[in-house]
Order: C-alpha cells, then structure tokens, then sequence
C-alpha cells in the first residue's frame, strides 16, 4: 500500500474510496503492479462495504 495511504481500518466513505481508486489508477497509468493489484483490491473492497454500509442505513 503507498505510504500516504490512510490505515486500513480507519472509516472512509464510499465517495473517499472511489477518489482513492480513480487517483490510484491515473498515478499508474492504469497498468498495476503486484503492490498496486493488493492496494487495488483492498480500496475495493472496503468501498464495497461503505456502499453496503449506506445502502443499510438508508433502508
């Protein structure tokens, strides 16, 4: 993960995860490393769960 990345487990929205992702893919030029892969698949997963997060909290 870069290093000005914030913690893991540290609350972001949906909307933070998806800048983190569009930026992560425009710094690499859309070709990604193994690193990036892992950062990669880490932000989506946690942007899957904030969009599950507000989708529960709006039912």
């Amino acid at each position: 993960m870069s290093p000005d990345a914030p913690a893991p487990d540290a609350v972001r929205s949906a909307a933070e995860l998806n800048e983190q992702i569009r930026a992560l893919w425009l710094r690499t030029g859309g070709s990604l490393s193994a690193e990036e892969r892992a950062e990669y698949e880490q932000l989506v997963a946690a942007w899957a769960a904030a969009v599950r997060g507000a989708v529960t909290e709006a039912a």
